[in-house]
């Protein structure tokens, strides 16, 4: 089978590899679909990943099952997540999935950007049955929304608040619909680019402000009347772009930073400004199965779609193209498909 390998940022290469087999419990799924990661464009964050198959958004078919996956069989379509929880640990008790062992020990093999790959027992907790309506595009969906799920539970947006979503890509743009879905007050969205800006607009943002130089917290000001924002969704990953998030925040607001930044970043903050304004710093790492099954029905109902998110689709043959394209502001999310 075909697998697309990463060795460096820009160097992606399609290799021939023999198709797993299939063990006990295991079910092997033949790939339709598989979304790129707005992370896996990060030069610093992919090359920690060099030598893997890339992929962790993928939509497909179950090929073969083991007599012991008694939950799936031959023809099933499905969603996968590449990590799932023990369920029983204490960190699970407490709905912090992420921070659970076996969910960082788990992966699908070899990864979403293949022909087929495995997806034993355990991962099998955190894969989804696909609904007929549900097509591959906006399946593949899914494991992003699920992460923006998170990152507004962890918010704790109420209806009416006031949001600020700094970076428009394809997970700003998801906050965007989220949010709105949620019965946030004002949507003030947030990026370099006009077009993305725009883009926002059309998708219900109530406000747009095209970034130049330092003047962001200046223009939230003026669009809030100095009440700045209630909760602020941090895109970029860089301790730039929390401190600008942090300043445009108001009294009580929430900060969540949703994207990783380079492992020797730092934040200078003021202990005495976020004690007296009540500030909350909050991150948001990836989703847990609760997230997928909520990304899930938000999929199906139509409030996250491929058609309104899905800009680009590309063969596994030109998967490098796939990622430069990715990587341009006029791209939002960014799907390899498989014959």
């Amino acid at each position: 089978m075909q697998v697309a390998r990463l060795y460096d940022f820009g160097d992606i290469r399609v290799e021939e590899t023999a198709r797993p087999e299939v063990g006990p419990g295991d079910i092997l799924v033949r790939v339709r679909a598989c979304g790129i990661c707005s992370g896996d464009i990060m030069p610093w964050y992919i090359r920690r990943k060099a030598g893997t198959v890339l992929g962790h958004e993928p939509v497909g078919i179950v090929e073969e099952a083991d007599s012991a996956a008694h939950a799936f069989k031959p023809g099933d379509r499905v969603f996968v997540h590449h990590h799932a929880p023990c369920f029983s640990c204490a960190a699970c008790r407490r709905g912090e999935y992420v921070q659970c062992a076996t969910w960082r020990a788990t992966k699908i093999d070899p990864g979403g950007m293949s022909e087929y790959f495995l997806v034993s027992a355990t991962n099998q907790r955190d894969t989804l049955m696909l609904p007929e309506a549900v097509g591959d595009a906006d399946g593949v969906l899914v494991e992003p929304a699920a992460c923006v799920v998170k990152s507004l539970k962890r918010a704790a947006l109420k209806p009416g608040e006031s949001i600020l979503i700094i970076g428009l890509g394809i997970m700003g743009m998801m906050h965007v619909k989220i949010a709105r879905h949620m019965g946030a007050g004002t949507i003030i969205g947030a990026d370099l680019f006009a077009q993305r800006a725009n883009r926002a607009l059309e998708l219900g943002a109530d406000r747009a402000i095209v970034v130049s130089g330092d003047n962001l917290v200046e223009q939230v000001r003026e669009v809030t009347n100095g009440g700045m924002a209630d909760v602020v969704i941090v895109g970029p990953g860089s301790s730039k772009a929390m401190a600008t998030g942090i300043a445009a925040a108001g009294n009580g607001a929430t900060v969540v930073q949703f994207t990783a930044t380079p492992p020797d970043d730092e934040l200078i903050v003021h202990p005495h400004d976020l004690y007296f304004n009540e500030t909350k710093l909050v991150p948001s790492y990836s989703c847990g199965p609760d997230d997928t099954r909520i990304a899930l029905n938000l999929v199906e109902r139509g409030v996250i779609s491929a058609r309104e998110l899905v800009t680009h689709h590309f063969p596994l043959a030109k998967i490098s193209d796939a990622y430069a394209t990715a990587q341009k502001p006029e791209a939002l999310k960014v799907i390899v498909t498989f014959g």
